[in-house]
């Protein structure tokens, strides 16, 4: 039931946003009102001094009088925001057909040597963790597994809906097991293996690298039309900020950081999202690239409704338009008894 009453702006989303462009007619209902109520008549002739009038005015009249103005736009902003068919993701994501009308995601993680850069604090690798995580924890009903590639790649967590187990092994990649260098094509080659034939019909690959392609024997591009084939969309991300990067690395007289001109392939990143249907990203902090994972989180759940389901989802405008009517009945009800108004 309190569902039924539940207002919180930032939990919904709309079926029809457009007739939220109605919304203008709210502040032009007040302003219109004002003007009307200020010009309004009295039923009563007084042959005092102005003075003499306010001595006995109830100045608690006007600011009723107000007050019923405002519940009554309150009243026409809740109903145009149940014309708009809003619904919750919450209510839609833990419906009984949860599973079956989830996507299936692998995230492909660059661990090269230059992802320990500490132009991220602490280092490009922990945070991309970190917003991995994040992202995971956004996810309800989706199978969601990881690979981990540099120069070779492995699959660290075939898609699951054991979020706990996933993200241990998000945290358990190491940087150190597969050398320094970037096998782009790989890495997309061995996320598209996992998403076999058996996947849900929804497929995505997000693959997140610092670099460009510079080792192993399949060519980025090749991997992209694989996706593609299997109907598979790929979002590509861009880590790194602009110039430069301070990268550790060993020596015989121990860890230096060293300096590092930031190379990412975007031509080549972009390449891979087009051709997949997908799209490509640039993430220059940590910031950026929460806002990235976010983005794609909401376009993967439109895409969720639009491809995957063949009927729109529920509206639930229950509870704007029980406070529509509830204000409607407060200023009818208040305008009778207090002020005696007549239609």
């Amino acid at each position: 039931m309190l569902s039924h009453w539940n207002i919180k702006f930032w939990e919904y989303s709309f079926l029809q946003p457009l007739w939220l462009i109605l919304l203008i007619l709210v502040p032009v209902f007040l302003m219109i009102s004002f003007r009307y109520e200020k010009k309004k008549k009295s039923d009563l002739r007084f042959s005092g001094t102005l003075k003499t009038q306010r001595k006995v005015e109830l100045k608690w009249v006007k600011k009723f009088r107000k007050a019923l103005l405002f519940l009554q736009a309150a009243a026409l902003l809740f109903l145009i925001l149940a014309l708009a068919k809003p619904f919750r993701w919450e209510d839609f994501n833990n419906s009984e057909n949860e599973y079956k009308n989830g996507i299936d995601i692998i995230l492909a993680m660059d661990v090269s040597g230059s992802m320990m850069a500490t132009d991220f604090d602490p280092n490009r690798l922990e945070v991309a963790k970190k917003v991995a995580k994040s992202f995971v924890d956004e996810r309800k009903g989706d199978r969601i597994g990881l690979v981990a590639y540099s120069e070779e790649a492995y699959t660290a967590c075939p898609a699951t809906l054991d979020y706990e187990v996933l993200k241990k092994q998000i945290d358990e990649v190491n940087p150190n097991l597969m050398g320094k260098m970037t096998a782009i094509g790989i890495g997309l080659g061995t996320a598209v293996s996992r998403l076999r034939n058996d996947s849900l019909p929804s497929k995505v690959i997000i693959l997140l690298t610092d670099g460009s392609n510079n080792a192993g024997e399949i060519d980025p591009i090749t991997a992209a039309n694989l996706a593609k084939a299997k109907n598979i969309r790929v979002y590509t991300i861009g880590v790194g900020s602009k110039g430069t990067a301070m990268i550790p690395e060993q020596t015989p007289f121990g860890v230096v950081n060293r300096a590092f001109q930031v190379d990412i392939d975007e031509e080549t990143l972009n390449e891979i999202a087009d051709i997949t249907g997908g799209q490509y990203f640039r993430a220059t902090d940590e910031k950026s690239l929460l806002q990235i994972y976010n983005e794609i989180d909401q376009m993967e759940k439109v895409k969720l409704l639009s491809n995957k389901f063949k009927k729109t989802p529920p509206a639930t405008p229950n509870s704007f338009l029980n406070f529509s009517l509830l204000f409607l009945i407060l200023t009818f009800t208040m305008d009778r008894l207090i002020f005696k108004s007549h239609a």
